[in-house]
């Protein structure tokens, strides 16, 4: 399928999805939030898969929120009754970047950013609901929603303090201040820096070597670390822990990762 916005790869198991509008340093718009949740559905559903990359065309990841798409935003939340309630149903009327970061942490299947140049705003939001990010040494980092009169959304005030503490939170959101990839990997905001022209090969080696682990444990490894993260206490999740591998214990993959530790070869897991 050929996309206006996007452009979208798929090769030894491992998706790239490509935000394609250099020419405006991949700025979201109606028709890239569109596209990329078209492509996020068919990734989760295509058993293939067992891995994304997600990267930006060009000079950068993206500045965020194209400025028109800002304003036709605001126009038509500005009529939405104003409650909690309201707004979810728009926004399940009408996707909005926002949609991206909640699609990528239920995306069924580990997600790595790789960052080239500018990030910025709703796309600083999408990198943290990526599951682990690498960064080119060129890229910069800007909370700039403050900026625009605004505060963090897509997710950003829920994964940006878990990643970083509420206070160096706090100070990237209040100042929106730019940081290289130095502090940014320094406070914990993402995990490896590579010279840019490794950033994508780095990635793919990353990505295969995910995908020859079993498909279904990597899974419910993601699902896990995600409920951990907000578990009321340690035996709850432990109890979570050992409900899923139960389960897994059941799988052809167990099998096949214990004979072939046995047989002294590589597995050769095929998602059963």
């Amino acid at each position: 399928m050929a996309y206006e916005t996007v452009m979208y790869t798929k090769e030894a198991h491992i998706a790239t999805l490509t935000l394609n509008r250099p020419d405006v340093l991949n700025a979201l718009n109606d028709t890239m939030i569109e596209e990329t949740l078209t492509v996020i559905d068919g990734i989760n559903r295509d058993e293939d898969v067992r891995a994304l990359i997600v990267t930006g065309a060009g000079r950068g990841f993206s500045a965020g929120a194209d400025v028109e798409y800002l304003e036709s935003s605001a126009k038509a939340m500005i009529q939405v009754p104003f409650t909690e309630t309201g707004v979810g149903r728009h926004m399940r009327d009408k996707p909005t970047a926002f949609t991206i970061s909640k699609a990528l942490r239920q995306l069924g299947k580990p997600v790595i950013a790789a960052i080239n140049g500018v990030t910025a705003g709703i796309a600083i939001s999408i990198i943290l609901a990526c599951d682990i990010r690498i960064a080119a040494d060129n890229a910069r980092f800007a909370m700039a929603f403050v900026k625009r009169g605004l505060i963090p959304d897509g997710g950003a005030s829920y994964s940006l303090p878990r990643l970083v503490g509420y206070g160096m939170a706090c100070k990237l959101i209040f100042t929106g201040d730019v940081i290289d990839t130095q502090e940014a990997i320094r406070i914990g905001m993402i995990e490896e820096v590579v010279p840019p022209e490794d950033l994508m090969p780095h990635a793919q080696a990353l990505g295969k070597c995910i995908a020859q682990n079993p498909p279904l444990a990597v899974r419910m490894a993601k699902r896990v670390l995600q409920t951990g993260a907000d578990a009321q206490d340690f035996e709850t999740q432990v109890n979570r822990e050992v409900y899923i591998q139960n389960a897994l214990f059941a799988t052809d993959d167990f099998a096949e990762g214990v004979r072939s530790f046995l047989e002294k070869r590589p597995p050769q897991f095929t998602g059963g």
